[in-house]
């Protein structure tokens, strides 16, 4: 199958809800400065936010070393089918389980394919220590087509609300690039609320927060209705998006959207748009094929569904994650196929 021919050449744009105060905020908060007072190496003026970002798989070749050709190629596809932007070693693309070379050689490629496409890089960076986040965060310098870091809130340690805001204002006042909080404390063991997440939005440096709690929550309702001006929403479990986006949220950090980037991409321009009828139906579509997508510890049956479209080399994730089952992989399969007849009038 030709995916690329399949889906097309779509391309986002970004949509009259973003507003002029939103527009100034961000370019006054996306350019930290580095330690030294000089103005950081990363993307000036404004990260555009918006729409979808997919975190790209780390493909394996056979012999087990990354495929970074496959990677190139997932890259351009997804940019090709309307993704604004793509994240580089973020958890989807295995990230813990790559050496230092192998994480330069993925964010190399990720970089070279964003440059040349003029869309947004985001890499994944940080620690659970703030001195050693600082010197992950610093090695982006290196990059000067990243626009924005994914820092996940510390994990393990558990500090308080105040230690939170403390680790990410430092970070900030370092940092060569923006930096998108990722909220995710089923992983991290460490809860936010709203009134934090706004603390940490009203940082300068701080442009966003993939928010992944694994619900629709109170917390994220209240964060949405009053968010700091220029702070990005962006949400980061695949099944809640479209309500996401219903509330306010400005896109989407998503898995699911390696498979169906086109439609996802559709959703996030619907809601934008107002046409709450077209994005009711394929959001729930679309929740359909992410849970599909995370039936098994994520990115297996992404992986699997790749390669079994001929993208990637392999279905291989590293240890200690498991290949998903074929039932799994099958299941996903079958509702990416649903959502294609759909779109093209067969179903």
């Amino acid at each position: 199958m030709n995916w690329i021919c399949r889906f097309g050449r779509v391309r986002l744009v970004d949509m009259a809800q973003d507003t002029t105060q939103d527009t100034t905020q961000d370019i006054a908060r996306t350019a930290p400065q580095g330690t030294a007072g000089t103005a950081p190496q990363g993307t000036a003026g404004t990260v555009p936010l918006h729409g979808i970002h997919v975190p790209l798989v780390t493909p394996f070749a056979p012999s087990g070393e990354v495929a970074a050709g496959a990677l190139e190629a997932l890259a351009h596809e997804v940019l090709d089918a309307g993704a604004t932007g793509i994240v580089a070693l973020g958890t989807t693309g295995e990230a813990a389980a790559l050496d230092e070379e192998e994480r330069d050689l993925v964010t190399g490629v990720c970089a070279r394919v964003c440059g040349e496409r003029g869309a947004v890089l985001t890499v994944g960076a940080g620690a659970s220590g703030t001195r050693a986040a600082e010197t992950s965060l610093a090695g982006l310098a290196r990059w000067p087509q990243a626009g924005a870091a994914l820092v996940t809130v510390p994990s393990f340690v558990r500090p308080s609300a105040a230690g939170v805001l403390a680790h990410f204002e430092r970070l900030a006042a370092v940092s060569p690039v923006p930096l998108v909080v990722y909220h995710v404390p089923y992983r991290t063991g460490q809860p936010l609320d709203a009134t934090t997440l706004r603390a940490l939005g009203s940082l300068p440096g701080v442009v966003g927060v993939k928010y992944a709690v694994g619900a629709l929550d109170q917390d994220a309702v209240e964060l949405l209705g009053d968010r700091p001006a220029g702070f990005h929403v962006l949400a980061g479990d695949d099944v809640h998006v479209s309500a996401m986006l219903a509330l306010g949220a400005s896109g989407g950090i998503l898995a699911s959207a390696h498979l169906a980037t086109e439609r996802f991409a559709e959703l996030a321009a619907a809601w934008r748009a107002g046409d709450a009828v077209h994005a009711r139906t394929l959001g729930h579509a679309l929740a359909g094929l992410s849970a599909a997508t995370f039936a098994e510890p994520s990115p297996g049956v992404v992986k699997g569904v790749l390669h079994a479209q001929g993208r990637i080399p392999t279905p291989d994730v590293r240890l200690p994650l498991l290949p998903a089952s074929q039932a799994a992989v099958t299941a996903a399969l079958e509702r990416l196929d649903t959502l294609t007849r759909a779109r093209t009038g067969e179903a």
